[in-house]
């Protein structure tokens, strides 16, 4: 709230100019009563000196001091009360002028509480569902991608009086998935490009794989010894509230986009469930800052909503980032809109919520500047005596506050 909105700016260096012009208003106005209208009589000094003092009061521009941080304040107050966290007064008045909206899919329109659905077994040492999941647990087992985790998840529900012991090594590439050794056996569990980056052969899975994209699934590989083991089908949930809030989005104009490292059957057949026309697909977690970079260049304005360690760049790179309050919080800290509640309807709530403020401060404003160049003439024509003049330049103060105040009643739910 301590933070000013570039609009505040505007107005703090219009208020300097705008004092300048009163004090010479008000001298003129000593001038004008004193030597030309009374004939620079000392006896009448005190009707120019009146009029003077009542161009000075009626302009005193604190209607003008007040008509941002009111709005602002009263606006973030409702945010959070709502579940919007709004970090600055900047990026609180560029959000109302956002074009494009792009989304993370897993954590973000998904729950991202994936659950393991399909293992299908391939030629190999290891064919039983059994081994092959407590073997892909214990692979797993240092996985910090939600992937790994719903596996190794999985098998601790099936097994739970089972111990799996740590990985003797484990590395994880960033956005492919892992590689394994254990008991002198190379474990490697991930995409298809990262096995075929590893030299495994996949023999005729395509047939198996598009089973599972086209429902929307996403497929887990599996090697063990440079072969081809087992596939895992694991699904996501879509948010209840996704669909709702992309129809919104594009209610009010804004293009919606979703991003994703999964491949590209997997991301349609989830997005058709949302409503999302728009799919950037099998983008490394790296490349999403540089996709949002892609849709600036373009002159968009762009907001992007994640909420994982690997959104974080996206969001930084986005006009606006949104954060999904459950997320990690190296995304909550690099986002400017923090969403308390997992509820994507906040979205459109908080593009509304901007505009409304910033309509706001705007009237405040105009309304500030009109009083002024009403009030002025009046009070240099001697219509306005101090005391008057006092009481109409709280009153316009007072309407500010009570303009700001209203934003309160604004109807977030009419959005639904």
């Amino acid at each position: 709230q301590s933070s000013k909105a570039p609009i505040q700016k505007i107005a703090d260096t219009v208020s300097g100019y705008f004092i300048t012009f009163v004090l010479l208003a008000a001298v003129l106005t000593f001038d004008a009563w004193f030597f030309l209208v009374l004939g620079h009589n000392p006896n009448y000094l005190a009707k120019p000196i009146i009029f003077a003092v009542s161009v000075l009061v009626v302009s005193c521009p604190c209607a003008l001091g007040l008509a941002t941080p009111t709005a602002i304040m009263v606006g973030m107050g409702l945010g959070a009360q709502r579940g919007i966290l709004i970090k600055n007064g900047e990026k609180l008045e560029k959000a109302c002028k956002i074009n494009t909206i792009v989304f993370d899919k897993t954590g973000t329109l998904t729950t991202g509480k994936l659950d393991v659905t399909d293992i299908i077994a391939m030629d190999g040492e290891l064919t039983s569902e059994k081994e092959l999941l407590h073997l892909a647990a214990r692979a797993e087992k240092k996985s910090e991608h939600p992937l790994g985790i719903a596996i190794y998840e999985r098998a601790k529900m099936n097994f739970p009086d089972s111990v799996f012991e740590d990985p003797e090594l484990f590395e994880a590439i960033p956005g492919q998935g892992i590689i394994a050794t254990m008991n002198e056996k190379s474990v490697i569990i991930g995409t298809q490009e990262l096995l075929m980056n590893q030299h495994v052969i996949l023999p005729y899975v395509e047939e198996k794989l598009l089973l599972l994209r086209e429902i929307g699934k996403t497929a887990v590989f599996m090697a063990v010894n440079k072969e081809l083991t087992a596939i895992f089908g694991l699904r996501d949930t879509v948010r209840e509230s996704a669909a709702v809030a992309i129809r919104n989005l594009e209610k009010m104009g804004i293009e919606v986009c979703m991003i994703t490292g999964d491949n590209e059957i997997t991301a349609n057949a989830v997005a058709e469930q949302i409503g999302i026309t728009n799919v950037i697909a099998q983008v490394l977690p790296s490349h999403k800052a540089f996709e949002v970079e892609k849709l600036k260049n373009q002159g968009r304005i762009v907001g992007m909503v994640g909420d994982g360690i690997n959104d974080a760049p996206a969001l930084a790179a986005a006009d606006i980032g949104f954060a999904v309050g459950t997320g990690t919080d190296i995304a909550i800290e690099t986002a400017d809109f923090i969403l308390l509640r997992e509820d994507l309807t906040t979205i459109p709530e908080s593009i509304k919520l901007s505009k409304m403020i910033m309509k706001k401060i705007k009237q405040n404003l105009f309304w500030a500047f009109v009083y002024n160049i009403i009030g002025i003439p009046f009070a240099a024509l001697g219509i306005l005596n101090p005391i008057v003049a006092s009481a109409a330049m709280a009153f316009s103060s007072i309407s500010v506050v009570f303009n700001s105040l209203s934003i309160k009643k604004f109807k977030m739910k009419a959005l639904n």
